[in-house]
């Protein structure tokens, strides 16, 4: 199941106007009274302790809309999604592939834009396939989720340019890396015309070479409507022993 997006627009999620209403109180009590400060910074670490945890929650809706789960028409129709984070890679990628093409399933995959670049022929060869290909950030970085607001947009609007250069067809769908969301991410996202999505379940492919042990996470207590998430990049240790994708 390929995952669906429609038009993209913003409004400032209850989060972030909470987080500016504090801090124009707390600076509006010190001005009035300096001797607060000791509840004005309690209220503040408070307040970004909560958006840290919020940040660290890979499905949660705190920081702005997610899509976690497949459209009710798609569950009605008994479908999850299969996606592919970190790829393509020239071992692994055509393996998830050929996997899905003999299970006449269709896939997600979330690029990452210089592994796009670096592998253009393979990337179109997702969209020939009829798979879709989606934005997993430029390069992948540890820090992608503590960035400023201007090295986010260039970091997502670098990985859109290579993607559709790559193959052709520009990403509707973002996914961060490791799953650390940004609070200025969802500005960002709308302002490229891109949708955030995480995940229902995970395989843990990325740390666990057992293909039983993955599946076993994947399909245990699985319920139509999922979103399962799933590697293809070169972290991947089980796929490269052919069996996650299946």
């Amino acid at each position: 199941m390929l995952l669906c997006s429609g038009p993209v627009g913003w409004r400032p999620y209850p989060a972030l106007k909470v987080t500016a209403a504090i801090h124009a109180a707390g600076a509006a009590a010190l001005l009035a009274e300096p001797s607060l400060w000791p509840g004005v910074a309690t209220a503040l670490v408070a307040n970004h302790g909560a958006l840290f945890a919020a940040c660290m929650m890979p499905r949660s809706r705190v920081l702005g809309p997610n899509l976690v789960r497949l459209p009710a028409a798609a569950a009605a129709r008994g479908e999850v999604a299969l996606t592919f984070d970190d790829g393509p890679d020239p071992e692994i990628t055509p393996r998830v592939l050929d996997a899905l093409d003999r299970a006449g399933a269709r896939g997600t995959f979330f690029c990452v834009g210089e592994r796009a670049a670096a592998q253009p022929r393979l990337t179109r060869e997702i969209v020939a396939r009829r798979h879709a290909v989606e934005s997993h950030s430029l390069r992948h970085t540890l820090g992608f989720g503590w960035y400023g607001p201007w090295r986010l947009s260039r970091e997502v609007a670098g990985a859109q340019r290579a993607i559709a250069d790559a193959c052709g067809v520009a990403p509707v769908f973002f996914r961060a890396p490791f799953g650390v969301r940004n609070p200025m991410l969802d500005h960002v996202l709308a302002r490229a015309g891109l949708r955030y999505a995480s995940w229902t379940r995970r395989g843990y492919d990325a740390r666990d070479d057992d293909a039983a042990r993955v599946l076993r996470r994947l399909v245990a207590g699985l319920r139509a409507g999922d979103v399962l998430m799933l590697h293809d990049g070169y972290r991947s240790t089980c796929s490269r022993r052919a069996g996650c994708a299946r």
